[in-house]
């Protein structure tokens, strides 16, 4: 998360660069993204030559300094930092430095120059080593220009991340996705997990939640796996893809897998071709809420929870949600046995109608559903104030009609350990290990007693109730009677205050 200095120093780099002709607020974005990688190569990449370097960049001024970076260095990582054919090379197509101005551009590095000594001190001073700056400068950049959440794209908070990714417990047994993937975030934030879980040592975070950078404990073919085999994303914006494939190479992820594409669109089924479809290991997700889209676009895979209404007359196909979609592609995808982390609306989880009654009941016979984790109301502020909860569910089979034997697990997070209006200010408590210490006991302890913040419901008892998965239907709210001090202790405090107030009213005024 970005400190009120950083957000400063970003925001002026926006507004030199909206000064210099680049209103347009993806553009800049766009145009920034490319600063921060240009900055960060030489320490992702460093067998690069010295000319492509940052460090050195400061010896030419003016127009050379312009004819440098847009004829040599920004060629150099368009056309030869990966090999034709592979997702970098496609993301960078049709791309175009477009920062013409001898003074823009160097006003532009003084900024990121200042940007990333402030960033250097956080991470020293916060153990924050694994910034997702990519993402930390578009959401503050959407949010200043009123764009931040339109078509439901609201970007999770990086606690909330970490805490999906400690549960899920993704590893180097099998591929990575998020199949709506943005600027990257959750593919950061399994990356991290698995170094840090591979590391020998270890600090404490902010969050209370540990954090290793040496990933020392991984051989060398487990590095290259890493780095060129596990990570895997899909994203129906262009720019989003480049800035998120940029993003995972910053944190030394070499050949990051993103590709340009519409998940709930039969083009997915195209892209794989006669590879299996059901192929990743590991979802972390939150899909875009984007309401209704045109069903006429959606892959015929994807049809259990919206069969067409006359199955050879597509116009009677109705419009539909999709979040919906986006889980029943998410169950598509998985292999057997393959785990999900996936953040969805409200709604979803109590709402009657039959498409997501049927969703959910997908989730609890092709699936496991483990557990449910309720998130308070704010966690996506200043965006929305849509109470959204997590659910975790672990494949079984596609089309499978045998309900779940294990119950389901519900936790109602009252705190995220940050304020939860639109300021988002770090508060002391860390309630997020707590979180993950009792998921990891569930198996273990009998937590049936509802009036808890966590407890287990059995299938039975979700199917009398329509497949319905919201926290407080099943949460027995115990009446916890307020109580207060005596009148008499109140006014004594009131009358020592008082006497404190005047005291200090007669020492100010004899101060010359």
């Amino acid at each position: 998360m970005l400190t009120t200095e950083i957000k400063n120093k970003v925001q002026n780099l926006w507004d030199r660069l909206w000064s210099g002709g680049h209103s347009n607020p993806i553009t800049a974005i766009e145009q920034i993204s490319y600063l921060l990688f240009m900055k960060r190569l030489e320490n992702f990449h460093p067998e690069v030559t010295e000319e492509y370097k940052w460090s050195k960049y400061h010896k030419w001024e003016g127009e050379k300094l312009v004819e440098h970076l847009k004829d040599k260095v920004f060629k150099y990582i368009k056309n030869d930092l990966s090999e034709k054919g592979e997702p970098f090379a496609n993301a960078m197509e049709d791309t175009s430095f477009r920062i013409n101005d001898p003074t823009l551009l160097e006003d532009a590095i003084g900024f990121i120059d200042d940007i990333y000594a402030d960033i250097e001190k956080q991470e020293k001073d916060d153990n924050q080593h694994f910034q997702d700056i990519q993402g930390d400068v578009y959401e503050h950049l959407l949010k200043q220009t009123s764009e931040a959440g339109k078509n439901g794209q609201f970007r999770t908070p990086r606690h909330i991340i970490q805490m999906m990714a400690e549960m899920l417990e993704p590893d180097l047994d099998g591929k990575i996705c998020d199949l709506a993937c943005g600027s990257g975030g959750f593919l950061v934030g399994a990356y991290q997990y698995i170094i840090t879980k591979y590391s020998t040592e270890k600090v404490e975070d902010d969050n209370g939640l540990p954090k290793g950078i040496l990933g020392d404990k991984l051989s060398e073919k487990q590095k290259k796996l890493l780095k060129e085999n596990i990570f895997y994303g899909f994203d129906i914006d262009q720019t989003m893809v480049r800035i998120a494939t940029m993003n995972l190479m910053m944190h030394g992820i070499t050949k990051p897998n993103i590709v340009h594409l519409d998940t709930l669109s039969d083009h997915y089924e195209k892209f794989e071709g006669e590879e299996p479809a059901e192929k990743y290991k590991y979802i972390l997700a939150n899909p875009p809420f984007t309401g209704k889209i045109n069903s006429l676009t959606v892959s015929e895979h994807l049809s259990r929870a919206y069969p067409p209404k006359y199955k050879d007359d597509k116009r009677q196909k109705q419009t539909v949600q999709s979040e919906l979609l986006f889980l029943e592609r998410i169950v598509y995808m998985l292999e057997e046995g393959g785990k999900a982390a996936v953040i969805v609306p409200e709604g979803l989880l109590f709402n009657s109608g039959i498409a997501h009654k049927t969703t959910r009941e997908i989730l609890m016979k092709d699936c496991d559903l483990n557990g449910v984790i309720s998130l308070p109301e704010g966690v996506f502020q200043p965006y929305t104030g849509v109470k959204t909860s997590i659910l975790f569910f672990e494949k079984r089979k596609l089309n499978n009609d045998i309900p779940q034997v294990s119950d389901v697990w519900f936790y109602g997070m009252k705190s995220d350990g940050y304020s939860l209006d639109s300021k988002r200010r770090r508060l002391k408590d860390k309630p997020i290990p707590k979180v993950i210490s009792e998921w990891q006991k569930k198996d273990a302890k009998k937590t049936n007693n509802k009036e808890l913040q966590y407890f287990k419901i059995p299938y039975v008892e979700i199917e009398k109730n329509n497949f319905e998965l919201n926290f407080n239907l099943y949460h027995n709210f115990a009446y916890e009677p307020e109580t207060y001090r005596e009148p008499k202790e109140i006014l004594e405090r009131l009358n020592s205050l008082e006497s404190d107030i005047l005291k200090g009213l007669e020492e100010l005024r004899y101060i010359e």
